[in-house]
């Protein structure tokens, strides 16, 4: 058996476009599913929260740091990163209309939702997957972005086995595991 060398790339250069515009590769990028987290604390005193489909683990383990990225136009993170502490709860498959709630621009994004809070000031979700208590490491500018890096102080698990929330092609769905694939 001969290795035949070929050119990977051969097929895609026609395709491959050179118009990388914000809408062309926020299209491309749909293709690629995204966990969905919630993020919330207290700013001088008052609630703030938003839902990130950016974020992103094993960022290090030591010091043990996550991150996510913000929008340089956001109006809740001027705000929230004032927070001495942040809950970073990883959405879980059926709260789809949570993270709908808190992306809204509505007055009370916290109304009806039930919440747990941290000694810290951390505020976390009900229901999650997944809870991380952290706090801000350090921020880096990245174009029309920002990337955050959190500090995770705490951790805990849900007890149910709940499946997570994903964002894929502009949409939240449930990622179900394939039977023997776990």
């Amino acid at each position: 058996m001969t290795a035949t060398s070929f050119d990977v790339f051969s097929e895609l250069r026609a395709d491959l476009t050179q118009d990388i515009s914000p809408h062309n590769l926020r299209h491309a990028l749909e293709q690629y599913p995204t966990g969905v987290v919630a993020l919330a604390g207290y700013a001088q005193g008052v609630k703030e929260g938003l839902v990130a489909t950016s974020f992103t683990v094993g960022v290090s383990v030591e010091p043990p740091l996550v991150s996510f990225a913000i929008q340089n136009h956001s109006r809740t993170w001027p705000r929230m990163r004032e927070a001495d502490h942040i809950g970073v709860s990883i959405m879980g498959s059926r709260q789809s209309h949570i993270c709908a709630q808190l992306a809204s621009r509505s007055k009370d994004r916290f109304a009806g939702l039930d919440l747990r809070y941290s000694e810290r000031g951390s505020i976390f979700l009900q229901g999650a997957a997944q809870w991380l208590d952290t706090s801000v490491y350090a921020e880096l500018p990245a174009g029309d972005h920002h990337i955050v890096l959190l500090e995770v102080h705490g951790l805990a698990s849900s007890t149910e086995q709940t499946s997570p929330l994903v964002r894929h092609r502009r949409a939240f769905r449930d990622l179900k595991t394939a039977e023997g694939n776990e």
